[in-house]
């Protein structure tokens, strides 16, 4: 049986083709953070650099086939933990089904992801506007996973300078986006002071993408 089979989410579109789906990742919540856990323990988060030479003011890790690196040679995946030159961890199977059946519930049929981003934001912590485009096929959608403590999601258009909808995030919700949103630019405003009775002051996201 299917871990998320039973699952009748509260789907709310947030532009074409991106939809909300409320605490959509809670009927698993034991065994995604008990896998999440394995995963950090495996790979341990870690503050990239940008190709600026900055430190993100998240801290990251990977699983799957592929993980997305940052660093001054620029934005990329890569097969290999550029800290330990070993493979990422193996993508949990809790994982991979809830990407998968989260983007069908939307309509985007038949998505496998091949890499999972993991980030952990503390208090002040935030991800600046951005698209994602180092993937190789934009037809496969993008499934973002919330953990922890609440965040407001900003999701914008197809420029920089387009207006943005703030969506709040609590956890166990789960943002999917593809077809005509799928470069649509996106980010994390900076997080408030919260405690989650699991995760502590800490959020923790998942960026499901098949990237190669």
């Amino acid at each position: 049986m299917d871990l998320f089979e039973n699952i009748q989410p509260n789907k709310l579109e947030i532009v074409k083709d991106a939809y909300l789906l409320k605490r959509y990742a809670l009927a698993n919540e034991k065994v995604l953070l008990s896998d999440l856990e394995q995963v950090v323990s495996q790979a341990p988060l870690r503050h990239m650099m940008t190709k600026m030479g900055f430190a993100m003011s998240a801290a990251m890790t990977n699983c799957g086939e592929l993980g997305w690196v940052s660093d001054r040679q620029g934005y990329r995946y890569d097969m290999k933990d550029p800290a330990t030159n070993a493979a990422w961890p193996l993508m949990p199977v809790s994982f991979q089904q809830l990407a998968t059946l989260a983007a069908a519930e939307v309509g985007f049929d038949d998505f496998v992801a091949d890499a999972c981003l993991i980030n952990q934001y503390q208090v002040g912590a935030s991800m600046g506007l951005h698209q994602d485009k180092n993937e190789l096929d934009y037809n496969q959608p993008i499934v973002s996973v919330s953990l922890g403590i609440p965040a407001i999601f900003q999701f914008g258009g197809s420029a920089r300078t387009d207006k943005t909808l703030k969506i709040p995030l609590v956890h166990g919700d789960v943002v999917v986006w593809g077809g005509q949103s799928r470069l649509n630019f996106h980010g994390i405003a900076p997080l408030k002071m919260s405690t989650h009775p699991i995760l502590g002051a800490y959020r923790y996201n998942l960026t499901f993408r098949k990237a190669g």
